[in-house]
Protein backbone atom coordinates (compact mmCIF):
# COMPACT_ATOMS: atom_id res chain seq x y z
CA UNK A 1 0.00 0.00 0.00
CA UNK A 2 1.37 3.41 -0.93
CA UNK A 3 1.68 6.33 1.47
CA UNK A 4 -1.16 8.82 1.69
CA UNK A 5 0.20 12.25 0.89
CA UNK A 6 -1.78 15.43 1.37
CA UNK A 7 -1.21 18.95 0.10
CA UNK A 8 -2.20 22.27 1.60
CA UNK A 9 -1.38 25.64 0.03
CA UNK A 10 -1.34 28.94 1.89
CA UNK A 11 0.50 32.23 2.00
CA UNK A 12 1.61 31.86 5.64
CA UNK A 13 2.11 35.59 6.23
CA UNK A 14 3.18 34.58 8.90
CA UNK A 15 2.86 30.89 9.79
CA UNK A 16 0.83 30.84 13.04
CA UNK A 17 -0.67 28.51 15.63
CA UNK A 18 -3.84 28.03 13.56
CA UNK A 19 -1.69 26.77 10.68
CA UNK A 20 0.16 24.43 13.03
CA UNK A 21 -3.14 23.05 14.33
CA UNK A 22 -4.29 22.38 10.72
CA UNK A 23 -0.98 20.69 9.85
CA UNK A 24 -1.31 18.35 12.84
CA UNK A 25 -4.94 17.59 11.90
CA UNK A 26 -3.93 16.80 8.32
CA UNK A 27 -1.04 14.60 9.46
CA UNK A 28 -3.53 12.59 11.54
CA UNK A 29 -5.14 11.67 8.18
CA UNK A 30 -2.01 11.35 5.99
CA UNK A 31 1.46 9.86 6.18
CA UNK A 32 3.10 12.91 4.58
CA UNK A 33 2.14 16.50 3.84
CA UNK A 34 3.22 18.92 1.17
CA UNK A 35 2.97 22.50 2.36
CA UNK A 36 2.78 24.77 -0.67
CA UNK A 37 4.03 28.26 0.15
CA UNK A 38 1.70 30.19 -2.12
CA UNK A 39 2.23 33.56 -3.77
CA UNK A 40 5.94 32.90 -3.40
CA UNK A 41 6.84 35.78 -5.71
CA UNK A 42 5.40 38.41 -3.34
CA UNK A 43 7.12 40.09 -0.43
CA UNK A 44 7.55 43.51 1.11
CA UNK A 45 3.89 44.48 0.69
CA UNK A 46 1.32 45.09 3.42
CA UNK A 47 -0.51 41.81 2.70
CA UNK A 48 2.64 39.83 1.87
CA UNK A 49 5.44 41.26 4.01
CA UNK A 50 7.60 38.14 4.25
CA UNK A 51 9.66 36.54 1.49
CA UNK A 52 9.17 32.94 0.40
CA UNK A 53 12.52 32.11 2.00
CA UNK A 54 11.52 33.69 5.30
CA UNK A 55 8.20 31.81 5.27
CA UNK A 56 10.05 28.59 4.38
CA UNK A 57 12.35 29.13 7.38
CA UNK A 58 9.39 29.83 9.69
CA UNK A 59 7.59 26.64 8.68
CA UNK A 60 10.74 24.49 8.61
CA UNK A 61 11.74 25.65 12.08
CA UNK A 62 8.27 24.87 13.42
CA UNK A 63 8.12 21.43 11.81
CA UNK A 64 11.56 20.58 13.21
CA UNK A 65 10.58 21.82 16.67
CA UNK A 66 7.37 19.75 16.55
CA UNK A 67 9.19 16.61 15.35
CA UNK A 68 7.29 16.65 12.06
CA UNK A 69 10.02 17.62 9.59
CA UNK A 70 10.47 14.04 8.34
CA UNK A 71 6.80 13.96 7.25
CA UNK A 72 6.57 17.39 5.60
CA UNK A 73 7.77 18.78 2.25
CA UNK A 74 7.92 22.56 1.77
CA UNK A 75 7.54 23.88 -1.77
CA UNK A 76 7.34 27.57 -2.74
CA UNK A 77 4.67 28.09 -5.42
CA UNK A 78 4.61 31.17 -7.64
CA UNK A 79 1.15 32.29 -8.79
CA UNK A 80 0.29 31.79 -12.46
CA UNK A 81 -2.85 33.98 -12.33
CA UNK A 82 -4.78 31.59 -14.61
CA UNK A 83 -7.20 29.36 -12.76
CA UNK A 84 -7.55 26.93 -15.67
CA UNK A 85 -3.90 25.84 -15.34
CA UNK A 86 -3.27 26.42 -11.65
CA UNK A 87 -3.71 22.81 -10.47
CA UNK A 88 -1.45 21.46 -13.24
CA UNK A 89 1.09 24.16 -12.32
CA UNK A 90 1.01 23.04 -8.67
CA UNK A 91 1.31 19.38 -9.69
CA UNK A 92 4.38 20.21 -11.79
CA UNK A 93 6.15 21.64 -8.73
CA UNK A 94 5.36 19.19 -5.93
CA UNK A 95 5.72 15.48 -5.22
CA UNK A 96 2.68 13.30 -6.04
CA UNK A 97 -0.24 13.68 -3.62
CA UNK A 98 -3.54 11.90 -2.96
CA UNK A 99 -5.62 14.48 -1.08
CA UNK A 100 -5.96 18.26 -1.18
CA UNK A 101 -6.79 20.06 2.06
CA UNK A 102 -8.35 23.51 1.76
CA UNK A 103 -11.16 25.62 3.17
CA UNK A 104 -11.05 28.02 0.21
CA UNK A 105 -14.11 27.48 -2.03
CA UNK A 106 -12.27 28.37 -5.26
CA UNK A 107 -9.34 26.09 -4.45
CA UNK A 108 -11.81 23.31 -3.56
CA UNK A 109 -13.52 23.71 -6.95
CA UNK A 110 -10.28 23.84 -8.96
CA UNK A 111 -8.81 20.71 -7.37
CA UNK A 112 -12.14 18.84 -7.52
CA UNK A 113 -12.54 19.71 -11.22
CA UNK A 114 -9.03 18.32 -11.76
CA UNK A 115 -10.16 15.00 -10.24
CA UNK A 116 -8.56 15.40 -6.81
CA UNK A 117 -10.06 14.31 -3.52
CA UNK A 118 -10.63 17.47 -1.48
CA UNK A 119 -11.10 17.69 2.29
CA UNK A 120 -11.57 20.61 4.64
CA UNK A 121 -9.82 21.16 7.96
CA UNK A 122 -11.37 22.51 11.12
CA UNK A 123 -10.97 26.26 11.50
CA UNK A 124 -9.03 26.90 14.69
CA UNK A 125 -9.94 30.21 16.39
CA UNK A 126 -9.99 32.08 13.04
CA UNK A 127 -10.54 35.52 14.58
CA UNK A 128 -7.47 35.07 16.77
CA UNK A 129 -5.25 33.05 14.43
CA UNK A 130 -5.19 34.84 11.09
CA UNK A 131 -2.28 36.40 9.27
CA UNK A 132 -4.21 39.66 8.86
CA UNK A 133 -4.94 39.85 12.60
CA UNK A 134 -1.32 39.09 13.48
CA UNK A 135 0.00 41.72 11.05
CA UNK A 136 -2.51 44.25 12.47
CA UNK A 137 -1.20 43.49 15.97
CA UNK A 138 2.36 44.03 14.71
CA UNK A 139 1.31 47.42 13.29
CA UNK A 140 -0.39 48.48 16.55
CA UNK A 141 2.45 47.05 18.66
CA UNK A 142 -0.01 44.60 20.23
CA UNK A 143 0.75 41.13 21.62
CA UNK A 144 1.14 39.07 18.45
CA UNK A 145 3.99 36.94 19.80
CA UNK A 146 1.84 34.29 21.57
CA UNK A 147 -0.05 33.65 18.30
CA UNK A 148 2.94 32.15 16.47
CA UNK A 149 5.13 29.12 17.25
CA UNK A 150 8.40 29.88 19.09
CA UNK A 151 10.54 29.20 16.01
CA UNK A 152 8.48 31.65 13.94
CA UNK A 153 8.81 34.29 16.66
CA UNK A 154 12.59 33.84 16.76
CA UNK A 155 12.90 34.14 12.98
CA UNK A 156 10.66 37.22 12.75
CA UNK A 157 12.54 38.91 15.58
CA UNK A 158 15.93 38.03 14.01
CA UNK A 159 15.23 39.97 10.80
CA UNK A 160 13.04 42.72 12.25
CA UNK A 161 9.85 41.41 10.69
CA UNK A 162 7.43 43.35 12.90
CA UNK A 163 9.28 46.57 12.11
CA UNK A 164 9.04 45.73 8.40
CA UNK A 165 5.28 45.22 8.70
CA UNK A 166 4.93 48.63 10.43
CA UNK A 167 7.04 50.35 7.75
CA UNK A 168 5.06 48.71 4.93
CA UNK A 169 1.81 49.82 6.59
CA UNK A 170 3.07 53.42 6.68
CA UNK A 171 4.03 53.23 3.01
CA UNK A 172 0.67 51.74 1.99
CA UNK A 173 -1.16 54.49 3.88
CA UNK A 174 0.92 57.21 2.22
CA UNK A 175 2.48 58.08 5.56
CA UNK A 176 5.98 57.02 4.59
Amino acid sequence: MSAMTGIVVGRYQPFHMGHLHAVKEILSQCDELIIGIGSAQYSHTRDNPFTAGERYSMIHSTMKQEGLSDRVYLVPIIDVNRYSVWVSHVRSLVPPFNITFTNNPLTQRLFAEAGCEVRQTKIYSRAKYSGTHIRDLMISRGRWQPLVPKGVLRIIENFGGAERVRELFKLSEGNG
